[in-house]
């Protein structure tokens, strides 16, 4: 008698693990052009340092933690339901389920800004590059996660060897003079401030985004620990050395920001026409990459959540060949191929902003579970007891709070965008009725 068997498990590696979270976090320098025109030269680097010190490492560590508690497939869904409860459960991954919708429109849009600097019309057929790139990624993923990480560890070595070029240009032409700016945020409106602050964020975030396929990991608390290191080092180095340089090399930083061109206007400058291609290349990798590395993390938390019947069950199934959500795959390109009508500005604001209010419950969870479950296995466990631990957690949330209320001071209405994803924070409870709904009713008639 023959039997069907299931398709083989497989797991990602370290080495590829880290690709993903680096694409997943950051994808390289490219998006972070704005923060020049909005801090000039003193700002920039000051900036870069202290957000991630502020932003960044609480984040890194509280996801360490919990994910060494739960090491599974949904990742921060699983923390904040087991911490407080199915509600908010529900209402963290509806948050990042919204927030990863408005993520994933911003690459394809940069996509077409890039290869257009190769040929310029191209910017004409921007809709149809969009579709593209987000149902080539899509069907890159319903593949499964060893073919995404495999791609992932191109598409960063795609990212990295131009500027590793445009470093090597810049430090041995004999004709640049290098100065270092003195760090100041003085003479910087307040609004400016938050689009910076915006900027910056989200050019860091996304650090439990990579942990909602922790069950498909090799040895998930070692290669998380390791792999979330190599990628932080990486960015910030990549971050710092390429915002020094471009700040010494002349070029005008409204320029560099409003013509959407972008770094690749760096590599002309520096290097020619020829750099500034390789540089563009680099930025079509980049959206590529971070494009597929957020749409697999995202698409397993509706897989979850439908197991835990909060979505509807047709959302849980696997594919029968490769073992990935691909219905959540499929409803996630849809609902993307639509939101890439959008501007850059708007997106980036409304990512921030859903992001950070998931993230708030994520700290909320670090400190309950701490209290709840102090016996709990803590491979990797934060050197801070609870109090201290809510002093860590306020920093991030100072930053988010600065930088909500700047935008909300900016007289040309990207306030407009601060509304919208208030308004979209609070359809999670709408959601949650819905559910509650539903459940009253199927309770009534399986009684009657």
């Amino acid at each position: 008698m023959n039997t069907i068997s299931s398709p083989k498990r497989v797991f990602l590696k370290t080495f590829s693990l880290a690709a993903v979270i680096f694409l997943t976090v950051s994808g390289g320098p490219y998006g972070l052009e704005q923060l020049l025109m909005y801090t000039g030269k003193g700002g920039a680097l000051l900036l870069l340092i202290l957000v991630p010190l502020l932003w960044d490492l609480p984040t890194i560590l509280t996801v360490l933690e919990l994910n060494g508690i739960m090491p599974v497939n949904g990742g921060y869904y699983k923390w904040v339901q087991r911490a407080l409860g199915k509600r908010w459960g529900f209402y963290e991954a509806w948050w990042s389920w919204l927030y990863s919708f408005t993520d994933l429109a911003i690459y394809p849009v940069l996509f077409v800004t890039y290869i257009s600097f190769l040929y310029p019309p191209l910017a004409e057929w921007k809709n149809v590059i969009c579709l593209v790139v987000v149902w080539g990624s899509a069907g890159l993923n319903i593949l499964g996660i060893v073919p995404v990480g495999r791609v992932s560890l191109l598409l960063s070595a795609a990212i990295i060897i131009p500027f590793i070029i445009l470093f090597g240009v810049a430090f041995f032409n004999n004709s640049a003079h290098y100065s270092m700016p003195s760090p100041s945020l003085s003479g910087i409106g307040f609004s400016a401030l938050g689009m910076a602050l915006y900027t910056v964020m989200w050019n860091f975030l996304g650090w439990d985004n990579t942990t909602t396929y922790a069950g498909e990991v090799n040895k998930p608390v070692r290669s998380y620990l390791i792999s979330t290191f190599i990628a932080f080092a990486l960015v910030m180095v990549l971050y710092l050395v390429t915002t020094f340089i471009t700040e010494n090399s002349g070029i005008n930083f409204e320029e560099l920001s409003k013509t959407g061109n972008g770094y690749p206007l760096v590599g002309v400058k520096l290097g020619g026409q020829w750099l500034g291609a390789i540089l563009s290349i680099g930025g079509m990798a980049s959206a590529l990459g971070i494009f597929s590395a957020v749409m697999l993390s995202i698409s397993r938390v509706p897989k979850v959540m439908a197991d835990d019947k909060l979505l509807p069950p047709v959302l849980g199934k696997l594919h029968k060949r490769f073992n990935s959500p691909y219905l959540s795959i499929l409803l996630t390109a849809t609902i993307v191929s639509f939101m890439t009508l959008w501007k850059f500005g708007e997106l980036l604001v409304i990512d921030v902003i859903l992001y950070g209010a998931g993230l708030s419950l994520e700290f909320i969870s670090l400190i309950r579970l701490r209290i709840k479950e102090p016996d709990a296995l803590r491979p990797f466990k934060i050197p801070l007891n609870t109090f201290f631990l809510c002093l860590m957690i306020l920093l991030p949330m100072i930053v988010y709070s600065i930088a909500i209320i700047g935008v909300l001071s900016d007289p040309d209405g990207k306030n407009t965008m601060v509304y919208f994803a208030v308004i979209a924070l609070l359809t999670a409870e709408v959601g949650w009725q819905i559910i509650r709904w539903k459940s009253r009713v199927k309770e009534a008639i399986q009684n009657s």
